[in-house]
């Protein structure tokens, strides 16, 4: 579970961490904290430190949480531009983080009764999440570098973001391979961390996050390529979607479905294996004639269908001829005549 940190924290908010941290270290729950969206490490000395006053906040609620990764933005470019001078002060900057994330750590050894994660546990990581968009620093080849360099981060593979920046690159399940395999060889880890979302892009910068369904980045090559070829992998999978939990639960959907389809391949593989062992014929064989028995299964349900009856338009339908309404009966004259002539006085 990730605590995202969108609003400025407030010193009541802490109480509410803290009973998080306690829940979370009772139910052996992993937590992690997102720091703030918008922040300016490569930018001048002011907006630099007033980044690092919010990220500071952030880092002290991850003490209370127990948050096991801190993931953060770097921001724009700023006066350093691309290369390997913004690359550096990136690594300086992150670099400290994490030695003041140790500092927190191990601040108060009075506090273990509150904190009991904190004698035997180990500080949080930092992570560095990848940028969407061209003019942030965070593209995946410089947030590795970076990582290679700073002891005590980890990349942060941010799907949408990476998709988007790469003109919805993110499209095979071989094009995951390849980014976990990257990853790998780069900075030689089994651990990843990931955020997933649909997402609006255009031009490699993303516009905005959407629902998965609505987004042409697609979880189902992801999910296969988890349950197919990810068995080296020990992934967390984060759900940025504005449809927060009905995304995390169609991502879990995705998976349990891949794994069926895994399961009942494996079946039909063994199966083809028993036959192809009582009949002496090779497992090719039987799989070519398990494909036509399929063909002509499908083709017999295809002539077996009834021929629909062409519906009858309504525009050619003869138009009923209307009844002449029945002629109104004449009025009853009334029995007693009041002529004018009679009207007398007869006084």
């Amino acid at each position: 579970m990730e605590a995202q940190t969108v609003r400025l924290i407030q010193p009541q908010h802490f109480e509410q961490y803290w009973q998080a941290g306690v829940l979370a270290n009772k139910a052996e729950f992993e937590m992690n904290i997102h720091g703030p969206y918008y922040s300016e490490l490569l930018g001048n000395r002011v907006e630099r430190g007033r980044s690092l006053a919010k990220i500071e906040a952030t880092l002290q609620a991850a003490r209370t949480i127990n948050a096991r990764h801190i993931t953060l933005h770097t921001g724009h470019y700023g006066d350093f531009g691309r290369g390997t001078a913004a690359n550096e002060q990136a690594a300086n900057i992150f670099s400290s983080i994490v030695d003041r994330v140790g500092e927190i750590w191990h601040d108060d050894e009075d506090e273990f009764p509150v904190f009991p994660w904190i004698k035997d546990g180990t500080p949080s990581k930092i992570g560095v999440e990848t940028s969407g968009r061209q003019e942030l620093w965070g593209s995946l080849e410089e947030v590795i570098e970076v990582v290679n360099h700073v002891e005590g981060t980890i990349p942060v593979l941010n799907i949408a973001h990476i998709h988007a920046r790469g003109h919805g690159r993110m499209k095979t399940s071989e094009d995951y391979g390849e980014l976990f395999d990257m990853v790998r060889e780069s900075i030689g880890t089994k651990e990843f961390y990931c955020h997933f979302s649909g997402v609006e892009h255009r031009t490699g910068n993303a516009m905005h996050y959407t629902q998965i369904k609505k987004s042409d980045l697609n979880f189902e090559p992801l999910a296969e390529f988890i349950v197919e070829d990810g068995g080296w992998l020990d992934i967390t999978l984060i759900s940025d979607s504005p449809l927060l939990e009905h995304d995390a639960m169609y991502m879990l959907q995705n998976i349990d479905k891949a794994k069926h389809k895994q399961l009942e391949r494996k079946a039909r593989e063994d199966r083809r294996r028993a036959l192809a062992a009582q009949t002496g014929t090779s497992i090719e064989d039987l799989q070519r004639r398990e494909e036509e028995m399929a063909k002509l299964r499908t083709q017999s349900e295809q002539e077996e269908k009834p021929a629909e009856e062409p519906k009858p338009d309504p525009a050619k339908e003869k138009k009923k001829p209307k009844k002449a309404p029945a002629p109104k009966k004449k009025e009853k004259e009334d029995v007693f005549s009041f002529d004018e002539e009679d009207d007398d006085d007869l006084f």
